[in-house]
């Protein structure tokens, strides 16, 4: 008993060292300017050869890199690939031969390419983002929501055009460096021959009416580089 005591008694003045430094530690949470990292999930069309959301889904993925502006904002880059597909055999309208000369026989058509994406969103968090709370009042759990501008390829129609996405997501801090996310963005583009047929009813088209779009809905895990002068006012 007398043992305990006496160790007691030479941790006791131990306790405020050893408050401030894990004070200390708590505080010093290393922020970071970029991530990188790959998404993987799911993409549809909605063409002239499919009209349902999420109809004739196929696989997509690519890489991420996202620049952080502050806990509330980031800039993201993604470079992805998807499959377009569908056929007019599988559509409610009737699609003809020849539009300028409509008649009994329905155009054949199937479509099956692939999208590469190239695209840069704004993304605003609802709150501030990182691992530890400390008096900034970080989460680890964060939705968002994010607009920008893209290029687009399309080798089906042999295309290549502009595109604005819009979306949301959800991310969540693994750890104090690895992020995982779920990522929603539908991508309206300027053209409608995407899929490789062109205005099949003849339907003049302007602006992102009666254009071919298409959406994606990725899992992202990403990994926190190039950390921030935590002792300075600007970056090193």
């Amino acid at each position: 008993m007398n043992r305990l005591h006496r160790f007691i008694a030479c941790l006791f003045p131990l306790l405020p060292a050893l408050g401030l430094t894990m004070a200390a530690t708590a505080q010093e949470e290393v922020e970071y300017r970029r991530e990188i990292g790959a998404a993987a999930g799911v993409s549809f069309s909605l063409t002239d050869v499919n009209s349902v959301w999420y109809g004739n889904t196929n696989f997509s993925g690519g890489a991420v890199v996202r620049f952080l502006l502050n806990p509330r904002m980031a800039v993201k880059t993604s470079l992805t690939y998807a499959r377009l597909s569908g056929a007019t055999s599988g559509m409610k309208d009737f699609f003809p031969v020849d539009p300028d000369w409509p008649g009994m026989e329905q155009l054949k058509f199937k479509a099956d390419g692939g999208i590469v994406d190239l695209s840069a969103v704004y993304e605003l968090n609802f709150l501030p983002y990182g691992y530890t709370q400390g008096y900034q009042g970080y989460k680890r759990f964060v939705p968002y929501i994010q607009m920008g501008l893209g290029l687009t390829y399309a080798d089906a129609g042999k295309v290549f055009t502009m595109n604005v996405p819009i979306g949301a997501g959800l991310k969540y801090k693994i750890a104090p460096r690895l992020n995982l996310g779920l990522d929603w963005l539908f991508h309206l583009t300027l053209s409608d021959k995407l899929e490789g047929l062109e205005a099949p009813l003849g339907i003049k088209s302007s602006g992102f009416r009666n254009k071919d779009h298409y959406g994606m809905t990725l899992l992202t895990l990403t990994y926190d580089i190039s950390p921030r002068c935590p002792t300075c006012n600007r970056d090193e």
